[in-house]
């Protein structure tokens, strides 16, 4: 296994907060990670890895709070020239009207994408509204990617989105959050094969670690994911994500790459290079 990679990395899922500043409900039950969390914390938390250029994405702060968060991290950015990329919070759900915000947060250079998080909804058939679909559909006019973050019980409704949004631009964050910690691979690898059928559909190789077992998993147990993985979309639709800090539920920064390189042992550098580098710059259009 690669001990270290020949080239810097893009870290397509990067988290920063700061509880004093901005308020994160979800954070309440999350104990550890429930204080500020900044990029100098982050730089020493890679340690050994070389980071050449990020991309945040946004941290659940409270709703309200959303234009706040996106203004926050872009005055960060303008401390660290390798905050490239910011994935903001857009409330889609209200459709055409959802416009109002998208031309306020592209009004910031750095904003490339949106995340709004479906998995936290309790109505299934929520990304299905026709409002929200409309939401969705007006990001191509304002140059946005769209960053999916749901759960492995949630894939069908999200292919229906995906199939009514073919101009859009997917990353499917996390996998999906398939059940390592249980080791199920069925149905979600049939879902996530179709995900994969869709031109216009990326993965993100992130998040697998909080999905297993925190304490106790191994390389092993996530092989067969990050496998299925490859084999449905390539080289040239998978994208690397650190997930700092949440994924220190799990693991330090360096196991996880470690984790990944062993994962992907025999690929060429080529390709390795397309998994930590090259396919985030194209898919959030990095300067």
């Amino acid at each position: 296994m690669p001990q270290k990679l020949p080239f810097p990395i893009v870290d397509t899922h990067l988290h920063i907060w700061d509880t004093h500043l901005l308020r994160y409900p979800w954070l309440d039950d999350v104990e550890l990670l429930n204080r500020p969390y900044l990029l100098d914390e982050y730089n020493r938390a890679y340690a050994g890895i070389e980071v050449e250029r990020m991309v945040f994405v946004q941290a659940e702060a409270d709703f309200a709070q959303f234009m706040r968060e996106a203004e926050w991290v872009n005055s960060v950015a303008d401390q660290d020239s390798r905050l490239q990329a910011i994935v903001a919070w857009a409330p889609l759900e209200k459709g055409d009207a959802a416009r109002v915000d998208l031309e306020k947060l592209t009004a910031m250079p750095r904003v490339k994408g949106i995340r709004r998080i479906i998995q936290f909804e309790p109505d299934m058939e929520f990304c299905l509204q026709p409002d929200f679909i409309r939401g969705v559909n007006a990001l191509p006019d304002y140059n946005l990617t769209f960053d999916i973050c749901i759960n492995h019980t949630q894939m069908v409704n999200t292919i229906q989105m995906v199939r009514q949004c073919p101009d859009v631009q997917f990353v499917v964050d996390h996998i999906a959050k398939p059940d390592i910690k249980h080791q199920v691979l069925d149905p979600w690898r049939e879902h996530l094969k179709t995900f994969s059928e869709f031109p216009n559909v990326c993965c993100k190789l992130s998040g697998l670690v909080t999905e297993a077992d925190h304490q106790s998993w191994t390389n092993m147990q996530l092989k067969p994911y990050i496998d299925h993985v490859i084999d449905c979309f390539g080289f040239d639709h998978v994208m690397y994500g650190g997930d700092w800090p949440v994924a220190t539920l799990a693991t330090d920064y360096p196991r996880w790459v470690e984790t990944l390189l062993w994962a992907v042992d025999g690929c060429s550098e080529t390709e390795l290079k397309k998994l930590f580098h090259d396919n985030a710059i194209r898919f959030y259009k990095l300067d």
